[in-house]
């Protein structure tokens, strides 16, 4: 990936595409703060790549001006790991939702995050097949009601963070979709980061799961029941930042600072770099009395995968005096036949 001094902007990532997604989806607001994060990182429209497999979610590319391949289903980690082994200097993003990624998709998925590929991955999580017209998903809650489980659902789904960090991940970030100015910042992170990104965006479906997120996502109670985590700042959330995590033997515990005899120095200090995952693990799986964790929750850097095939293949041409195919073909015994 190579940036270059040459100031973009959102519109250069548009194309002339109508976008075909309902009014109101939260498709819409990951489009904006994309385009956002293209313009920042500057890296030029020609040298990106986007890559998708089904779903509404997966339609992204036909709206970026940029190359793009929608492909087939649950397959899009693979294709984007060919992408980026086959021209390590393109910036790869792979658009993808719940049930493509985690479902059919889910052994790329996985391999792709051990493999710590270069690309991008934005998990858009509805927590329901919405292109299909409304079946559960791998991250619908046990009891979900859909057409596909009509009497509420008897699985436990998945957890994004879970599955990342389970893979050996090395990059986990959460946003939500109204929130463009942080996606936005937080799609640019994981696109700095050496390595497979994943960044879970919780999304809404307006037609087949509307407001399944708006116990996080709604202004009146987003301050109290969502915490925005930064590198080395104190982990507070709350109105006026008056409430904060701190440790309780091996679990998280959200205290108000100044009462029961918690202080400011109590509270936990975020380290996205740090090598062991327990904390990031617990931070990630936050719910119900927790705040649910947004921002960059896991950053650590790790060998990557496609530098390290470039490099084992220069290295092994530099030992290797064979430079043509012509040069192979006529090594060892041959014969002439006349």
């Amino acid at each position: 990936m190579t940036t270059t001094d040459i100031q973009y902007t959102p519109k250069d990532f548009k194309n002339g595409q109508l976008v075909k997604w309902c009014p109101g989806c939260g498709d819409h607001a990951v489009l904006n703060s994309l385009h956002k994060a293209m313009a920042e990182l500057g890296v030029a429209p020609h040298n990106t790549a986007v890559i998708s497999g089904i779903g509404c979610s997966s339609r992204l590319p036909y709206y970026m001006n940029t190359y793009g391949f929608h492909t087939i289903h649950g397959r899009g980690a693979a294709i984007a790991t060919g992408v980026k082994v086959a021209n390590p200097n393109l910036s790869v993003w792979l658009a993808t939702g719940d049930g493509d990624s985690l479902a059919i998709g889910g052994n790329h998925f996985i391999h792709a995050i051990r493999r710590n590929v270069d690309i991008n991955i934005i998990l858009m999580n509805n927590r329901i097949y919405g292109l299909t017209k409304g079946q559960y998903s791998p991250t619908s809650a046990r009891g979900f009601v859909s057409k596909s489980s009509p009497f509420g659902t008897v699985e436990d789904p998945f957890h994004p963070v879970e599955l990342t960090i389970g893979a050996r991940g090395r990059f986990f970030a959460r946003a939500i979709d109204v929130d463009l100015k942080n996606a936005a910042d937080i799609l640019l992170a994981a696109a700095k980061h050496p390595g497979t990104s994943v960044v879970e965006i919780l999304l809404n479906c307006i037609i087949f799961n509307d407001g399944i997120h708006n116990d996080v996502t709604d202004k009146a109670w987003r301050a109290n029941r969502t915490i925005f985590l930064r590198h080395g700042e104190k982990m507070t959330f709350g109105d006026n930042n008056e409430k904060g995590l701190v440790l309780d033997g091996f679990s998280i515990k959200a205290v108000t600072i100044g009462a029961d005899g918690y202080t400011i120095d109590d509270v936990l200090v975020h380290d996205a770099h740090a090598q062991d995952p327990t904390l990031h693990l617990k931070l990630g799986l936050m719910e119900g009395d927790l705040p649910v964790a947004l921002g960059v929750i896991r950053d650590v850097d790790a060998p990557v995968y496609d530098r390290e095939v470039e490099k084992q293949i220069h290295d092994v041409q530099a030992k290797n005096p064979t430079r043509k195919l012509s040069d192979f073909l006529m090594k060892g015994e041959v014969w002439e036949v006349k």
